[in-house]
């Protein structure tokens, strides 16, 4: 069929793009569930101590690959390269320096002699990034998130809320920094998962306030921006004015919770749950901003 045939329906462009992005993120992610295996299989290969290199191994996933693509259409260069990048990356993993020439197996008359080529560290560098980037792109956003944490017993939430803010507000509590929050709710909004709580000090404690009392200040922002406030890779100054983070009702009450925040003291927090929090912000930042780039980007 061609395009001068009445019956032949091109795609709009950015339809058609947009089908590309699709087929592109699903190949990347079967390449990262390939590393995970070969990973495995150098696992099983140092317990068995079998040697790394397999030679043979390598010309039966090149054969396999010539006849697919023959039987697809691929351009066979195209093929050999897939699979030489494929093949090199797995040499990487299993930690494979020395490449011995490979022998073909001289039982099949049909496989022919290929010698693969070596990847530069840039391809390496490249293909790290494209699977990086499909990985954090296949990581749902917040807002379908939403969904599941409806499903948790608001109980469970407000728990796990107040045993962090405990662990967190420590040492700020325990000078008495946080005095001023005596009898005042603050409330905490997180926008894209639909959650809000209204926190409250009572004696030396931080509770979470049943549902339906009214915060008399209230801190909103998305998941994101509230983990990167709390693991101070981003400070309260900036996500506030650049809007990421808003202000509403008692704005001295506000002021004086974002003030704290800023004078933690950050050291004295567990050093396990710095690295949770730190690790926690670095992923939601790098998955929003792979989100940001497939919806503005557009290399095809």
């Amino acid at each position: 069929m061609t395009p001068d045939d009445h019956s032949f329906v091109p795609l709009p462009l950015q339809q058609a793009r947009h089908v590309i992005d699709r087929i592109d993120d699903t190949l990347l992610l079967l390449v990262a569930m390939r590393r995970r295996l070969v990973d495995a299989v150098g696992v099983i290969k140092r317990r068995r101590r079998v040697q790394a290199h397999d030679p043979l191994r390598e010309h039966a996933v090149h054969r396999r690959a010539g006849t697919l693509s023959a039987r697809l259409g691929l351009p066979a260069p195209l093929a050999h390269a897939l699979m030489d990048l494929l093949i090199a990356d797995g040499r990487a993993q299993q930690g494979i320096v020395e490449l011995p020439a490979a022998t073909p197996n001289q039982g099949s008359t049909a496989m022919t002699t290929y010698t693969p080529a070596t990847p530069t560290p840039s391809s390496f560098a490249s293909l790290g990034e494209r699977l990086g980037h499909a990985a954090l792109r296949a990581v749902p956003p917040p807002q379908r998130l939403a969904p599941l944490l409806r499903v948790l017993p608001p109980i469970l939430q407000q728990r796990a809320l107040e045993l962090a803010m405990s662990r967190v507000l420590a040492p700020a509590m325990a000078i008495g920094d946080l005095d001023f929050m005596l009898g005042r709710r603050l409330g905490i909004s997180v926008s894209d998962l639909g959650l809000h709580w209204v926190i409250e000090l009572r004696g030396e404690q931080l509770y979470v306030c049943a549902p339906g009392v009214e915060a008399e200040a209230s801190v909103r922002g998305s998941a994101t921006d509230l983990l990167l406030l709390a693991s101070r890779l981003e400070d309260a100054d900036t996500l506030f004015f650049q809007r990421r983070l808003e202000l509403t009702g008692d704005t001295e009450l506000g002021l004086t919770a974002r003030n704290l925040l800023d004078r933690l003291p950050w050291e004295e927090v567990p050093l396990g749950l710095r690295i949770a929090l730190n690790r926690s912000a670095r992923f939601a930042r790098a998955a929003r901003a792979a989100h940001r780039d497939d919806r503005s980007g557009d290399t095809h």
